[in-house]
């Protein structure tokens, strides 16, 4: 997720070179309507998709509760990743927004269960779910991981 960057995406479009398939269309678009555009790499094919932060308290919150990570090819550049619980929330309302029918978007959730069993802030998952509707969704995620292990 990124912050709105308005008069901005011709700039982020110079900072790829012609191994990147990007389009400025697409990011103007994205940035206006506070939805997603993608960068890919023509060499590998590997997608990067990109969302611009929606303007609702749970975005907002989701911003500012992420984590910064440094990699060890470029240490003075670190990366800006989602909390694990705001990653779960996302996807299980990605999940719902496509009927419940998305194998990826719930394979992802229960992964990210298992893997940071004892380690997510449980609370404010709850917190929420319910606020997003989706409560019933972590609920079943939940039973459905801990059950698996």
């Amino acid at each position: 997720m990124v912050e709105p960057f308005s008069g901005q995406e011709q700039e982020l479009a110079a900072c790829f070179g012609p191994e990147y398939y990007l389009s400025a269309a697409a990011i103007a678009e994205a940035n206006r309507h506070r939805r997603s555009f993608n960068i890919i790499s023509i060499r590998t094919g590997f997608k990067v998709d990109l969302f611009v932060r929606k303007d609702r308290p749970f975005d907002i919150e989701a911003m500012r509760r992420r984590i910064f990570a440094q990699l060890p090819d470029a240490p003075e550049q670190p990366l800006a990743m989602l909390s694990a619980e705001d990653c779960i929330l996302f996807k299980l309302e990605w999940y719902r927004l496509g009927g419940g029918i998305s194998d990826r978007q719930w394979s992802d959730v229960l992964g990210i269960l298992r893997v940071q069993a004892g380690m997510l802030e449980m609370p404010y998952l709850r917190l929420w779910a319910k606020e997003l509707g989706i409560e019933e969704l972590l609920v079943r995620a939940i039973d459905e991981a801990s059950n698996a292990s």
